[in-house]
């Protein structure tokens, strides 16, 4: 049986943590605390060796899956085979097509590609023609770059033999003595006297990725231009998918998808002012939002609005006296800066946003707080059957991924009484 370094490493840990146990359970001055912390330690380490027993048992499922077997096919490969096999995505798409029409002949370029995988990716009813790293990566970047939510949380790349995160957070909803970092606790103590224990309480993190799939229609005409294939799905694809990732991160109900940041329990709703009219964005709730996100992530934050709310910033400022300063900055000016800002800090128009006056139209968010999942591998497929009276094929796209926030609440001050997020949207107006 398979055993990592790791995990002799553990278990040779967890006999001496057995051996100390059964010394300190013989001495008659062990107190029940000194007892328990052993025990503690030995729990804990349980903990760890079943997590290794999982990793290894999936090194070790990958070890096997690398061997190749004795009776597996080997394909020729074909002359200068380390160079580029394709001119340009376009000319992969319309290859794809037709090795998936009937009777339609298989590049071999394709049937090189997929070979070395192990998989049956390279019959398109058992799945589809998984896309060149190339290719994965031109697109990957086109989404991210198209994208103002996805390509600003923290990404967790999710490796080719599982399809789920699993791991543990601080379990802190406090910053009070006692409850920062979920109970580690610092003391000041005089010369010979003795703190009380303390230890990190933890939540289990737990994901599995998502499946989304777009779909884009392609004429029979546009196959024969590689060209302007390429430029037409690359756009397309870019655009939609990275839509409906930021959609899910703001809206997402965590179901079949990922857990949007306004459904989130971590999420603090910030009431409006009294008499406070519709549709409306005052400077205090601005101030208000401000003081619910813990000053140590402010440096990230970024305010998303729906644009229908800009008319009201640019007429924002604090009234002193007859005069007054203005709140909002815009874009440009002597800085350059790409972004208006609202107190100093980044404003990003996004789609996703609520309407004006409901709670959702402006957002605080760090993103950095928010944990996203995937599988940087992009498989595509296409079907000449789903708008055959319409001489259209279709080519479908499947990239997976999920997210939620790190934080599953808000947590309460060291001195204040006000909850802290580094999620803070407005109540509705």
């Amino acid at each position: 049986m398979y055993m990592s370094e790791k995990m002799k490493e553990l278990l040779a840990q967890l006999s001496n943590l057995e051996t100390e146990s059964k010394n300190l359970i013989n001495k008659e001055e062990a107190t029940a605390d000194e007892i328990n912390a052993k025990l503690s330690e030995i729990k804990a380490l349980k903990a760890k060796i079943e997590a290794q027993k999982e990793i290894d048992a999936l090194n070790a499922e990958r070890e096997k899956q690398a061997k190749t077997p004795v009776n597996e096919p080997i394909y020729a490969q074909p002359k200068n085979h380390n160079e580029k096999k394709w001119k340009c995505m376009g000319e992969f798409l319309s290859a794809v097509a037709k090795a998936s029409s009937p009777g339609g002949r298989m590049d071999n370029r394709l049937t090189y590609q997929n070979s070395a995988t192990g998989l049956n990716e390279s019959i398109a009813s058992e799945g589809g023609f998984l896309l060149e790293n190339e290719f994965i990566n031109d697109l990957f970047e086109s989404m991210m770059a198209q994208s103002q939510v996805a390509n600003r949380i923290r990404m967790i790349p999710i490796g080719a033999n599982t399809n789920r995160l699993r791991a543990l957070g601080i379990d802190e909803n406090s910053r009070a003595n006692g409850s920062r970092w979920g109970g580690v606790q610092a003391y000041w103590v005089a010369e010979a006297e003795t703190a009380a224990q303390s230890k990190p309480k933890f939540r289990e993190i737990e994901m599995s990725l998502q499946k989304l799939l777009a779909l884009c229609y392609v004429t029979d005409d546009l196959l024969q231009d590689t060209t302007a294939l390429e430029a037409i799905v690359r756009q397309a694809y870019a655009d939609e998918m990275s839509f409906k990732i930021d959609d899910a991160i703001i809206n997402g109900t965590g179901v079949g998808m990922p857990l949007g940041i306004l459904n989130s329990d971590a999420l603090v709703t910030v009431p409006k002012e009294k008499d406070q009219g519709a549709g409306t964005i005052k400077y205090e709730n601005i101030l208000k939002m401000w003081s619910s996100m813990p000053a140590r992530l402010r440096a990230n934050a970024v305010w998303y609005i729906n644009q229908e709310i800009e008319p009201q910033l640019y007429t924002m400022a604090l009234n002193i006296g007859a005069g007054g300063a203005p709140v909002f900055m815009p874009s440009g000016g002597a800085a350059a800066s790409q972004y208006s800002t609202l107190l100093n800090r980044p404003i990003i128009p996004i789609e996703q946003c609520s309407p004006l006056g409901k709670k959702g139209d402006i957002i605080l968010a760090d993103p950095t707080q928010y944990i996203g999942i995937d599988k940087k591998g992009l498989t595509s497929d296409v079907s000449i059957h789903v708008r055959f009276l319409y001489d259209e094929q279709v080519f479908r796209f499947i990239y997976k991924f999920n997210g939620m926030p790190y934080k599953n609440k808000p947590i309460m001050p060291y001195k204040g009484a006000n909850p802290l997020s580094p999620f803070v949207t407005l109540a509705d107006r």
